[in-house]
């Protein structure tokens, strides 16, 4: 994989940011880049620390740091510490710690007796502590210095630009996790690293034996599923254990406090699969970036366990070519797309096609954004945006091969289909799944999923369904149209009167909505 080029809006701002030194005495009204006083403008009452922190280095006359400073801030906004709460259906708080429970298994099935009590829970902002009104020049200043002192110092940070250190080395925070002075604790830590290399010059060595040593204090716990605030340093000490975004995160601070450019990539759904996923990624000095997970599984011995259809990076700086930043008729927009920070990768990691999508139906006028969207835990989700040309079509760029996807709109807070599913070949070719009610065929289904088929020694198929079980079969015909339901016994079940064409979908009564969709060729099931 490829290091991503240097975006328009990040070359633009540190020229902007170098070109506006030599004007930086000692602050105020149009002493700063534009950038910079816009954010101090916003900052209130906070606005006197960050000018502290700029003024710094200033006085210090480090050149480097001085820039450093001006990218921070320029970037500050929309970086904060937030905190979730549980509550029921009711919206009264639900009091639920994970750590009450020895095991996921437990918390589970305690979770599901108070939804049987309360109705169903669900997680919601708490409180948000914005960077911006809450940082203070101290905090700043302390990170600053000991980022710039692992670049320097670190044997294997000597090739990072400084592009690259502001991008991988110098960002102060992982996700939304409280802010804590974590570089001293892991520059101690691994202070004896390159004495124990054999090529102190190699980044990649350094990261593979941090990760080993994290990996005998902290790991993976599905409880903190249930734990939606982003640990800090601290309670991730205390506990060793969290979800991927703890993971990432306590890896980014062990290898950003010793001048390892490491970062969180992520895709905010599976695309076949139920739940989202992140892991790190490291820049190599031939310019690649390699995957690998925290904690867990080191550079160049990880691959996702699952398929994905589109692949984020978490940036410190902004990136206006995001849709939160663009022109548009609706205000409205999925949750996640809202981000200022992020950076599409998909085509590091796998291949992806362009893809022109017919838009079913006149698209409102109140309506020029599209959406294309993968199947995930029950539920069509948004995982890219594209804008609507002649109100009647949108071209989807890098996108993930091999998946299946719904167009879609946003309205009333809700997806809306708009259009007929698809499937994307390996070879980049789009075929859509349209349902015909004039041509059918009896379904001999044997699973709700992915699994490995066997035939029986008679030859016959056998079932990976559950005897007893009732099963409902859809399929998808500008939503799902269902087609009745059967009682599994020890043998396939067979649905009459299947419209071919379609994409269909099995889900056993009482199931949690995690079965997979699948096409049918020659009477096979071929999931996505």
């Amino acid at each position: 994989m490829r290091e991503p080029k240097l975006t328009t809006f990040t070359f633009i701002l540190i020229v902007s940011l170098i070109a506006g030194l030599a004007g930086l005495s000692c602050g105020g009204a149009g002493g700063y880049p534009p950038e910079v006083e816009s954010v101090l403008s916003a900052a209130g009452e906070n606005r006197g620390e960050l000018e502290r922190f700029i003024r710094h280095y200033e006085q210090e006359g480090d050149s480097l740091k001085l820039k450093a400073a001006l990218y921070l801030v320029a970037n500050i906004e929309g970086h904060s510490y937030v905190t979730y709460y549980l509550h029921d259906s009711a919206g009264t708080e639900v009091d639920f710690n994970v750590l009450d429970y020895p095991d996921y298994k437990s918390l589970t099935a305690a979770a599901d007796s108070i939804e049987d009590i309360r109705g169903e829970m669900d997680y919601e902002k708490k409180e948000t502590f914005e960077d911006i009104h809450a940082i203070t020049a101290d905090f700043l200043i302390g990170q600053t210095d000991l980022a710039f002192r692992a670049w320097r110092e670190r044997p294997w940070a000597g090739f990072l630009s400084f592009d690259q250190f502001c991008q991988y080395v110098l960002p102060y925070r992982g996700s939304n996790e409280p802010l804590e002075n974590w570089r001293e604790e892991f520059w101690t830590k691994y202070q004896d690293l390159p004495s124990r290399m054999n090529d102190p010059s190699d980044p990649v060595e350094a990261a593979r034996l941090i990760n080993e040593d994290i990996r005998s204090w902290f790991g993976f716990d599905p409880r903190y599923y249930y734990h939606p605030t982003d640990q800090g340093l601290a309670e991730m000490l205390e506990s060793g254990l969290g979800r991927c975004e703890d993971m990432t995160n306590v890896t980014i601070y062990a290898m950003r406090a010793n001048g390892l450019a490491v970062t969180s990539d992520y895709t905010p759904y599976w695309a076949d699969a139920g739940n989202n996923h992140a892991w790190n990624a490291i820049l190599t000095p031939d310019g690649k970036v390699v995957p690998f997970m925290g904690a867990e599984a080191d550079p160049g011995s990880y691959d996702l366990s699952h398929g994905a259809a589109k692949i984020y990076r978490k940036t410190y700086s902004q990136q206006p070519g995001n849709l939160v930043f663009q022109e548009r008729k609706q205000d409205s927009i999925p949750r996640w797309l809202k981000g200022k920070s992020y950076l599409d990768v998909t085509s590091d990691y796998m291949a992806t096609a362009n893809v022109t999508v017919p838009l079913a139906g006149p698209v409102p006028d109140s309506i020029d954004i599209a959406y294309i969207c993968v199947f995930n835990s029950g539920e069509w989700k948004p995982i890219d945006w594209a804008r609507i040309t002649d109100n009647t079509a949108a071209t989807f760029e890098d996108i993930g091969t091999g998946i299946a996807y719904l167009p879609a709109l946003y309205e009333n807070e809700e997806i809306a289909p708009a259009g007929p599913p698809f499937i994307i070949s390996d070879d980049g070719d789009k075929h859509e799944l349209l349902a015909d009610p004039a041509s059918t065929c009896t379904a001999e289904l044997v699973s709700t999923t992915a699994r490995t088929q066997q035939a029986s020694s008679e030859g016959i198929k056998t079932t990976l369904l559950k005897p007893g079980v009732v099963y409902e079969l859809f399929y998808w015909d500008n939503g799902w149209e269902s087609l009745g339901k059967i009682t599994a016994t020890n043998k396939p079940i067979s649905f009459e009167s299947v419209p071919i064409g379609a994409l269909y979908w099995l889900v056993a009564d009482g199931s949690d909505r995690e079965e997979r969709i699948f096409t049918l060729q020659q009477q096979e099931q071929m999931w996505w």
